[in-house]
């Protein structure tokens, strides 16, 4: 049984909240008056206060039947779509005592069990209102500039490269790049950062993080469904349309459960002939609290990794997530920044790094070699002054040549100072896998720019991390074998390889999962996608492609690997929380089983035992609900 909770519809949001099963109802009146009915009539039942018909409590017989109304409703439909549920023993359990006249039971079964169900359904309405609490974070409206004026439209009315203008103080509409202005962004409820983030031309932002100071103009990349945000929305929506094998075992086991009641039942009363005993012993087996709090720690787990910046698409991958035992790394984009960088300056015979840097950018001013744009990028963040080469000679495989002030400089390759009998005693083999541009003038050498992709801050911390949690890394790329070591040596990385095509990749992985490892596959290219894809999970890099996004099961918002850490950490804790259920829910219903067979258990603390387990086992899967934000 399935219906839609409509929420309030925000630019093309996902707007409907599947739920199941007995939490499809939010909390009304009827449910308190519900409880006030049966209990009042508890307490006059058990004062014999009113009995109109001598020997039969017709007051008592209505309440249960009013009062118990959901549960026969929901034993009734389960019948019919023929699944053993809890409802249909306990509307056995509870029939049964009405008929042996124990109606003061039944009054009191009824009143535990619809306590226990309001109290469920207040903690499942905290994991659902995280979706509420995402939406009230998107404004309605949104001020666009075209031209010299600034418009406010409404959301839906804002397209793919508008400029929309953020004020201090208001919620960012939209995902785009800062075109213009300076501002610090508060990301938490998308990235999980704990400070604000320096905003200028040229950096990220995200639709539902809050403008602090400045005005920005931001150039719209993303629109409600297709932003940060509407991803973890989705995430959040879709997690009870896919069961996980957890909640899959969970449904199974619960139904087992029911069956081993209903079989003790028959058993006890063919030995004992008691019908008190039977009645308990269904009473006390239950697998309430396995059928709630398994959907409910899942639906936990993924809202709390959508708060720490990981959009996980469902809970199959939260569940597959947990027996992960190796993880595959991409290097460029992935555990790299990506772009070339200038990471060190060697200088000779008299010169500065200065003059080095300086004499490398000018003569790459007119080159569009991408080492020549890391040059030029270092030269600009310097400060230094360049001069535009008067004659300039490129040749592919050497570098280039080219005349300053009168002077014949140099900036290539090895080779070109060999073709220009140029000596290079001075520079020693080059180990580190960096590339390097060598710099001289008028035949001597001047010095060496060392361009590298440089690791991303928090990769080498990531990697001891996974190792901790008994995580085996892998280190995949397309480079060649010093470039690869170099960055794997960095990273304490013992798994390495190299020079490792599109196709290769995904081979590399279906070779490790069919030994029997559980992989996921961390990258952000196009070239990632089919590895993504052939990987027990795929997980991007939210900076990456949108094909990367689109293979993956989990999506990391930005570049920070350490959230994958995090969300490993919060899917192993899911996992450990239903098994606990699990076993919990076991053993108190085996115990109970045998002591009310053998009658030292009355229907009453049968079913106290029953409720008081369910909802203690609900409350520990409510531990994963991520916390209100203020």
């Amino acid at each position: 049984m399935t219906e839609a909770v409509k929420l309030p519809e925000r630019a093309d949001l996902p707007v409907e909240v599947p739920v199941t099963g007995a939490e499809e109802h939010q909390l009304e009146k009827i449910d308190i008056l519900r409880i006030a009915l049966v209990g009042i009539v508890a307490i006059l039942t058990w004062l014999r206060v009113y009995e109109p018909i001598p020997h039969f409590d017709v007051v008592g017989f209505g309440a249960t039947l009013i009062g118990g109304y959901p549960i026969f409703k929901e034993a009734v439909l389960n019948l019919k779509e023929r699944r053993m549920t809890m409802e249909l023993s306990m509307s056995i359990a509870l029939l049964a005592a009405l008929a042996i006249s124990e109606v003061f039971t039944a009054l009191v079964i009824t009143l535990f069990v619809l306590i226990a169900e309001v109290l469920e359904k207040l903690t499942m309405s905290r994991g659902r209102s995280a979706i509420k609490d995402l939406l009230s974070l998107l404004p309605q409206h949104a001020f666009i500039r075209k031209g010299n004026n600034i418009e406010e439209h409404q959301l839906n009315d804002v397209r793919i490269g508008d400029i929309v203008v953020i004020k201090p103080g208001a919620h960012i509409p939209v995902d785009g790049i800062v075109l213009s202005g300076h501002s610090y962004v508060d990301q938490a409820n998308i990235t999980g950062e704990s400070l604000p983030v320096e905003k200028v031309a040229g950096n990220l932002v995200y639709a539902g993080t809050m403008n602090q100071s400045g005005v920005v103009d931001v150039k719209t990349t993303g629109i409600g469904a297709d932003t940060a945000f509407g991803k973890i929305i989705q995430a959040v929506e879709n997690i009870e349309k896919f069961q996980a094998p957890v909640e899959k075992i969970a449904d199974r086991l619960a139904g087992y459960l029911v069956y081993f009641a209903l079989g003790c039942a028959v058993l006890t009363f063919l030995i004992t002939h008691n019908m008190t005993s039977t009645i308990s012993v269904v009473i006390v087996a239950g697998a309430c609290g396995i059928a709630a709090g398994t959907p409910l720690a899942i639906l936990g787990g993924v809202g709390r990794a959508a708060r720490s910046g990981a959009i996980i698409k469902g809970g199959l991958y939260l569940e597959l997530l947990s027996a992960v035992d190796t993880v595959v790394f991409d290097k460029t984009g992935t555990l790299t920044e990506g772009t070339p960088q200038v990471v060190n300056v060697e200088s000779f015979n008299g010169a500065t790094t200065q003059e080095v840097l300086q004499l490398a950018a000018s003569a790459e001013s007119v080159s569009e070699h991408p080492l020549g744009k890391a040059i030029m990028d270092k030269a600009k963040s310097n400060n230094l002054d360049l001069t535009q080469p008067e004659q300039f000679n490129y040749v592919p495989g050497a570098g280039i040549t080219c005349w300053l002030n009168g002077e014949e400089i140099y900036v290539g390759s090895r080779n070109l100072f060999i073709q220009k009998h140029v000596s290079l005693d001075r520079l020693v083999t080059n180990e580190s896998g960096d590339s390097e541009v060598i710099v001289g003038k008028s035949g001597k050498l001047l010095g060496v720019v060392h361009i590298a992709d440089v690791l991303r801050p928090q990769s080498k911390q990531v990697v001891a991390d996974l190792k901790v949690m008994g995580i085996t890394s892998y280190l995949l790329t397309g480079d060649g074998k010093s470039v690869a070591e170099a960055i794997a040596h960095k990273l304490n990385i013992t798994e390495v390889a190299y020079e490792v095509l599109p196709a290769d990749k995904q081979e590399f992985i279906k070779k490790l999962r069919a030994s029997g490892k559980c992989v996921a596959m961390i990258g952000d290219g196009i070239n990632d996608a089919p590895a993504l894809m052939q990987a027990t999970v795929g997980v991007a890099v939210g900076s990456g492609t949108d094909v990367a996004r689109e293979s993956a099961d989990i999506v990391l918002i930005g570049n920070d690997l350490s959230r994958f850490v995090e969300t490993v950490a919060i899917a192993r804790r899911c996992r450990r929380i239903i098994m606990t259920n699990f076993i919990g829910t076991l053993s108190v219903d085996g115990v109970g089983v045998l002591l009310a067979a053998f009658g030292f258990l009355n229907p009453l603390l049968a079913a106290f035992i029953h409720v008081s387990s369910e909802l203690l086992f609900i409350m520990n899967s409510a531990r994963l609900l991520p916390a209100r934000r203020g």
